[in-house]
């Protein structure tokens, strides 16, 4: 129910708020539920396949599939930040990636290497440290 409900709620915020704000909401510390942890990768396909299903504002993108679960994974006390990057493509338009980190590493990421084309521009919760 936790994943559906920030699948609703999350994904539209995306085009309306700061992501400052949105990281001080998503990025809240566990509040302790008496419930079992979740298995993440279960999590991470659930949530893509929810967002797949859905029309805009709610549609899968990288960066909403990242803040939904930066938002999941950090209420189940995981220690996660959300980095979102930039490049320039070979036309010269800028492109943007957001993908989710632990322990120094890209994690529940569907290509583990696409990250390394673009330069981080932002990381959160802010005082994480960028790999």
């Amino acid at each position: 129910m936790r994943a559906l409900a920030a699948c609703a709620v999350l994904p539209p915020v995306v085009s309306l708020v700061s992501f400052a704000r949105i990281s001080a909401l998503a990025g809240r510390r566990p509040a302790r539920f008496n419930s079992v942890a979740p298995d993440d990768a279960a999590l991470s396909a659930y949530v893509g396949q929810v967002l797949r299903r859905l029309p805009p504002p709610w549609r899968y993108t990288c960066l909403r599939r990242s803040v939904v679960l930066y938002h999941l994974l950090r209420r189940a006390g995981r220690e996660v930040s959300l980095n979102i990057g930039v490049r320039k493509s070979g036309d010269g338009a800028l492109q943007a990636h957001a993908w989710l980190v632990r322990d120094g590493a890209p994690y529940l990421e569907p290509d583990r290497d696409e990250h390394r084309a673009f330069s981080v521009i932002a990381t959160f919760p802010e005082t994480a440290t960028q790999p």
